[in-house]
């Protein structure tokens, strides 16, 4: 898998993030749940104010790295380079995707 071939819902996220389109990039997720690294944050609201506290609130920007797909058709590991105010380095995250928008991300 390419980055040219990460299902929309991914390409979504990740272009919304570098744009710091929060509205975008909450439109990319189904009422989801989303894990940090030990904090976990549920639906639009607890994904509305992560990317407020460690995404676009704080500039992040994504380079895709490497994608591949996962166990069944719905998973995806992508490992992208990021930048940002806060945080900066490469990681894992896992998507879980339904109806073509993200379901659950995992970070780390």
């Amino acid at each position: 898998m390419t980055a040219l071939d990460v299902p929309a819902a991914i390409g979504t996220f990740i272009e919304a993030t570098n744009r710091g389109d929060s509205d975008a990039f909450a439109a990319a997720f189904t009422d989801a749940h989303l894990y940090n690294y030990g904090c976990e944050f549920h639906g639009r609201d607890g994904l509305r104010d992560w990317d407020r506290t460690d995404n676009s609130g704080v500039q992040a920007h994504f380079e895709l790295i490497e994608a591949e797909a996962g166990p069944d058709p719905d998973r995806h590991l992508v490992t992208p380079k990021v930048t940002s105010n806060r945080y900066n380095g490469t990681g894992p995250m896992t998507f879980r995707l339904r109806d073509g928008l993200i379901a659950d991300l995992r970070i780390g």
